[in-house]
């Protein structure tokens, strides 16, 4: 028990001295606290002051900054002040002088309508002075102004005529250039050398059959419901029809190679009438006529090169000379008007010291294009020129070919040769043949036209229409007038 109470006072002893150093760091604590308290409010004194002066300072210099900015502002808004007042003087001066100048312009307008009242008034005098003298001098005159007018319009075109007349006269009796003398010289001599085959011939339109065919042997070539015609035709590409008379067979078509294998085929039905039992039959023998046509024709082309001297062009173009043969043109045999163009076209190159196999081969394929116009369409002288230049020809031939008839622009001396050539050929003396119908027709045509003209009293054609035989009257047509007539 002693000791329990021994320890109870150690422990009251302990606490004790624990609460009195307790209570001494709580003083200690406090002392100091006071004192951070002190310093901080010394501080707090001194910063206040300091923001104080500062915040002083810096109002001080804004109010002078803004002073001297309203300082400049003010400078500026007199001197725009002061401009606004010289631009309203200018304005105003403005105003002025627009007022005095539209009172000007009034003024001007009223003058000028005074003016156009004035020259109004001057002017309808003018016209009645001007109808009172017009009508003075037409009484005068015994005239009215337009016939006057159309007088002087008459006259001046006499003149005009007379002087063209004139002209005119002075043209054709002028000397012949040396140039056009040299054409006519050239064309010559090729026309006086060349010696040629002038026969004409025509191609059969109607086939009669032999003298005495008895019925039966006409039945036999048309075949069983004119089959044999229908093969015929359909291999020739041509009509063949049995005329009402049925004594002959006539051919339609505008294929000079067809009509001449349908004449062939016919042939030889008409010498062995046998042969037209079968229709099939009639087809292959029209078959092997075609294509032994087709070899002639190849040797037609080739003897066409052969006599000009040239060398032979593609074997097409070949075959087309040779089926010139078998077209005609107003009677002219087209393969013979080639080769005689072509030996006329080397002989003026000749004299022009141009090539010779040049001219002699564009004027002998210069036609090709007519053994081809019932194939294609268009000009005969461009489908040949356009074949020329598929098959290998020269641009020199193929312009001719296309430019013989004017289709094409002339590029060189050769193709003026060719057309020379080929209206030389053409137009000889024989060289072609009209119906009697349209030659009569032509003739009544040209008198008709020239009968027709102002002054004629009559015109007759002569030299088988190639000249006109005028007869004027000879109080209506002068020296003048004829040249122009």
């Amino acid at each position: 028990m002693g000791a329990f109470f021994v320890v109870a006072a150690g422990v009251l002893l302990g606490k004790r001295i624990a609460l009195r150093e307790a209570e001494a760091w709580s003083a200690g604590v406090r002392h100091v606290a006071d004192a951070i308290r002190a310093a901080g409010a010394a501080e707090t004194r001194e910063m206040l002051h300091a923001g104080e002066v500062e915040g002083r300072e810096d109002a001080r210099a804004r109010v002078s900054a803004f002073e001297s900015f309203c300082l400049v502002r003010a400078a500026e808004h007199e001197t725009i002040e002061g401009r606004i007042a010289r631009r309203e003087a200018e304005l105003a001066t403005a105003a002025a002088r627009v007022v005095t100048a539209r009172e000007q312009a009034d003024a001007q307008k009223k003058r000028a309508t005074e003016l156009e009242a004035e020259i109004a008034r001057q002017r309808d005098e003018i016209l009645a002075l001007t109808r009172g003298t017009l009508a003075a001098l037409e009484r005068e005159a015994g005239e009215t102004a337009e016939d006057v007018r159309a007088a002087l319009i008459e006259a001046e075109l006499e003149d005009a005529r007379m002087h063209a007349a004139q002209s005119v006269r002075a043209a054709d009796h002028a000397p012949v250039d040396e140039a056009g003398r040299d054409a006519k010289r050239i064309m010559g001599i090729a026309v006086g050398r060349f010696s040629g085959h002038y026969l004409t011939e025509r191609l059969h339109s109607l086939i009669p059959f032999a003298p005495g065919a008895t019925p039966e042997a006409i039945n036999s070539i048309l075949g069983p419901g004119d089959a044999n015609l229908a093969a015929i035709g359909g291999v020739a590409g041509v009509t063949l029809t049995l005329v009402e008379t049925r004594d002959a067979i006539r051919l339609e078509g505008l294929d000079g190679v067809g009509r001449e294998v349908a004449r062939r085929v016919l042939a030889r039905l008409m010498r062995e009438p046998r042969l037209g039992a079968d229709a099939a039959e009639v087809e292959r023998g029209a078959r092997a006529i075609s294509k032994q046509l087709d070899v002639e024709l190849d040797d037609l082309g080739r003897r066409a090169f052969r006599a000009l001297e040239i060398p032979p062009a593609h074997a097409e173009i070949v075959r087309l000379v040779g089926r010139l043969n078998y077209r005609t043109s107003y009677t002219q045999n087209q393969w013979k008007h080639a080769i005689e163009a072509g030996f006329l076209c080397g002989m003026m190159a000749e004299e022009l010291d141009l090539d010779l196999k040049v001219a002699r081969r564009a004027a002998l394929m210069h036609d090709i294009g007519k053994a081809l116009t019932h194939e294609l369409d268009g000009s005969h002288a461009v489908i040949g020129a356009d074949y020329a230049r598929r098959l290998g020809e020269s641009e020199l031939v193929a312009n001719a070919i296309g430019a013989h008839h004017t289709e094409e622009p002339f590029n060189s001396t050769y193709a003026l040769l060719v057309a020379a050539s080929d209206a030389m050929s053409g137009a000889r003396p024989g060289a072609r043949r009209e119906q009697t119908d349209n030659y009569v027709q032509r003739l009544d045509d040209l008198e008709r036209i020239g009968g027709h003209f102002h002054g004629v009293d009559r015109a007759f054609a002569v030299q088988g229409g190639r000249e006109l035989r005028v007869y004027v009257k000879e109080d209506r047509v002068n020296d003048e007038k004829c040249v122009e007539l």
